[in-house]
């Protein structure tokens, strides 16, 4: 290696000015970049409301789920319930006896609680 200038522009101070002053301007915009970056970093205040804003979007996509998911499963218990009601009805359709002896039983039986329950007072 010799003392001389290579074409980047370093040496003894005789290289290409064209050369050295591209390297200063990209030099600059890089600085000016660096700069901007740690700005943004340095701004607290920013970041926190970014951050907010981001929780917030969270927040919101997870209740959108929630919502459809818990409409999901209601509209299957609905269909569940419907579907329980209809067997029920023709079930007592085709064998009226034993749900009015059921009734029956009922009615005896809260029959029996209030008499049980007069006698006490």
């Amino acid at each position: 290696m010799t003392g001389t200038t290579g074409s980047n522009g370093t040496g003894n101070g005789t290289g290409d000015t064209e050369a050295l002053r591209e390297e200063i301007r990209r030099t600059r915009v890089e600085l000016g970049e660096t700069m901007e970056l740690l700005a943004a970093k340095a701004d607290v205040k920013a970041r926190l409301k970014d951050s907010a804003e981001q929780a917030r979007e969270r927040v919101r996509e997870q209740a959108a789920s929630t919502v459809a998911r818990v409409r999901g499963q209601a509209a299957q218990g609905v269909d569940r319930a419907r579907t329980q009601a209809y067997d029920t009805s023709v079930a007592v359709r085709r064998d009226p006896v034993p749900w009015a002896t059921i009734a029956a039983g009922a009615v005896a039986a809260v029959v029996v609680l209030l008499i049980v329950r007069g006698r006490r007072r």
